[in-house]
């Protein structure tokens, strides 16, 4: 077989082992990120929370957020969002402002950006429960 013919072989076999693996690896995150809209988000009894700060966390790939929330008087006085990563989700970071509002984890998502609050509610619940 002529070098030009051996690279030229070499070349389309990695394209395509580059094309399938990149196609499994896009399904993966699909079905991870599908997979948060069955997840259940409840906020757990604010009376029985000490006052005191909270971090938690909560992730699937690709998206990540890790939070610190304050507890005062029974209630959720603040929450910091100390990490997210979330690719196009940041207009999910307006949820804060949701969950302060209402005082519960149980509102509804930042439209286009379903996922990244899932995973903020998800890491928000995290430390509400840690502090239990």
């Amino acid at each position: 077989m002529p070098r030009g013919a051996f690279i030229a072989l070499v070349i389309v076999a990695g394209l395509v082992i580059l094309v399938v693996v990149g196609k499994t690896l896009f399904k993966r995150v699909e079905q991870n990120l599908e997979g948060l809209k069955d997840l259940s988000i409840a906020t757990p009894p604010l009376s029985s929370i000490e006052d005191g700060t909270y971090e938690g966390s909560y992730a699937t790939f690709p998206v990540k957020a890790k939070v610190a929330a304050t507890v005062k008087e029974g209630t959720i006085a603040n929450i910091q969002l100390l990490e997210h990563r979330s690719g196009q989700g940041q207009p999910a970071e307006a949820i804060l402002a949701t969950v302060l509002t209402g005082q519960k984890l149980d509102v509804d998502t930042i439209s286009g950006a379903t996922y990244s609050s899932i995973i903020i509610l998800k890491a928000i619940e995290d430390a509400l429960r840690k502090a239990h």
